[in-house]
């Protein structure tokens, strides 16, 4: 089994989610009493989410590739950056390793491709949703059209990350809101949804979604687990 490497906190309502997930899968597959080898290096959010919303990318990538590094000389085989945004800095991180980063995005791409979608909707933060580093990847890698909400709903599911759903908060009136922004984006033409922020998959699960979601926690795991023990 190689060494999964996680960067994790961002936030660790969701990196407990990977943990799980990953020590579950492995026990699946190698059965008991497995466990996923793993090293996780763990932020403090609310620095990383400061310097995310004053827009200083250049210092979250200088961190990033950082911790990666750590991660490397601590044993890891393969790095898994457990948040989707941070993945804006994903090709930079990989350019300074020897080992492998899985993207988060293409382990999505798989599943939609499976499913033979050619059209999805995207949920996620704002900087998920209205920047080009995940919406070019599906498109110019994968061949996946990708809708986004409109500028409204955008801020609504951008407030309820940062402001609930980081924080564990999941609460019934935003559930309804996520729900009603999916049923309109299925309108405008997705055969599915992304839930491209790795809080999401906390708060809506496939039977809150009148298409088919693309939970990218699990999703991501699931490529983690498959690379980690082939």
């Amino acid at each position: 089994m190689k060494t999964i490497g996680l960067i994790g906190g961002m936030s660790w309502e969701s990196s407990l989610e990977y943990y799980r997930l990953l020590n579950k899968m492995v026990k699946e597959k190698l059965g008991e009493p497995h466990s996923c080898q793993c090293i996780m290096y763990s932020v403090d959010f609310a620095e990383f989410e400061r310097l995310q919303h004053e827009a200083k990318w250049k210092e979250l990538t200088i961190k990033m590739i950082d911790i990666a590094k750590k991660l490397e000389l601590a044993g890891a085989e393969l790095i898994v950056i457990c948040t989707n945004t941070m993945h804006k800095m994903a090709e930079d991180v990989k350019m300074n390793l020897k080992i492998p980063v899985l993207h988060i995005a293409d382990a999505a791409a798989g599943e939609i491709i499976d499913k033979q979608m050619k059209k999805v909707g995207l949920l996620g933060t704002k900087f998920t949703m209205e920047e080009d580093f995940y919406k070019k990847r599906l498109k110019v890698k994968h061949g996946i059209n990708v809708i986004t909400p409109d500028e409204q709903e955008r801020e609504i599911i951008h407030n309820v990350i940062y402001k609930e759903l980081i924080s564990g908060i999941l609460n019934d009136e935003s559930r309804n809101k996520f729900k009603k922004i999916i049923d309109h984006l299925k309108t405008r033409g997705a055969e599915g949804v992304i839930l491209g922020c790795t809080e999401i998959p906390l708060l809506i699960k496939g039977k809150d979604s009148s298409i088919p979601v693309f939970d990218t926690t699990l999703l991501h795991a699931k490529k983690a687990v498959e690379f980690a023990l082939n």
